[in-house]
């Protein structure tokens, strides 16, 4: 008997990791999960967006709009941030490393992905490309050396949305 053709990338597998870690995040609007894979492929953590740990969820603002003190802005920390620093083992695991994450990472993401030692972000969405935190994003990881590309996902049997 031959071995089965239509098993997912490690790509896909990874990102749908990402995927279910952002469908922990209590934020209304936008649940972001990340995932970080070592060099040879083996998952080291996972992060989604949240309030930091500790903190009540209910006791804070979820919205978009109002002053900065009345939205999530300042009170919720990044899939990215929040994977990085649940990561329990040695730091030089992350050289080398993967990050995949739902959306393109902001600037302060990207400072803290680059001081970690990690190569490469794989990202499903760009929506605030135009933005200067992503511009900024890149100009980071561009004079970083850090590679990002956005994942295609094509698998006829994928049940998942990636969108």
């Amino acid at each position: 008997m031959e071995y089965r053709k239509d098993y997912i990338s490690f790509d896909t597998y990874f990102m749908g990791i990402a995927k279910l870690s952002g469908m922990r995040s209590k934020d209304p609007n936008t649940q972001v999960g990340a995932c970080i894979v070592s060099h040879d492929n083996r998952i080291l953590s996972t992060g989604y967006n949240g309030t930091p740990n500790g903190i009540e969820d209910k006791n804070f603002k979820w919205g978009r709009e109002g002053l900065p003190l009345e939205t999530k802005y300042l009170f919720v920390c990044h899939a990215e941030m929040n994977a990085i620093l649940n990561f329990r083992g040695y730091k030089r695991e992350f050289e080398n490393a993967k990050i995949y994450v739902d959306l393109f990472s902001c600037n302060e993401c990207a400072k803290l992905i680059i001081q970690s030692g990690i190569k490469e972000v794989i990202y499903l969405c760009d929506k605030y490309a135009n933005s200067e935190s992503v511009k900024a994003s890149k100009m980071l990881f561009d004079s970083a050396k850090v590679k990002y590309r956005k994942l295609t996902i094509d698998h006829p049997t994928l049940k998942i949305n990636f969108d």
